[in-house]
């Protein structure tokens, strides 16, 4: 399933509105009754999960790459003052 069929928008949405508008989703799946309507909306909610899972990925990316950035100038901090 590709993600391209999906509005610009959702890039740029936070992860957290991206799961509101997900939970909204679902909301309006478990009240249809109609299977032919509900069909086309499950796979819709699929493709924004499939958005939310990439923005989640690259968002703990990039934290991981942050953390090991800080990790490393603390400890060359500590280097620099023992050889003081």
């Amino acid at each position: 399933m590709k993600d391209k069929n999906f509005p610009n928008n959702y890039e740029s949405l936070s992860l957290e509105e991206l799961t509101n508008k997900a939970n909204k989703m679902i909301e309006d799946l478990e009240s249809q009754k109609n299977l032919d309507t509900s069909k086309e909306k499950y796979q819709r909610l699929l493709k924004l999960n499939n958005i939310i899972e990439k923005k989640f990925k690259n968002s703990a990316k990039n934290i991981n790459e942050k953390t090991k950035e800080n990790i490393l100038k603390i400890i060359s901090k500590k280097n620099a003052k023992k050889v003081k």
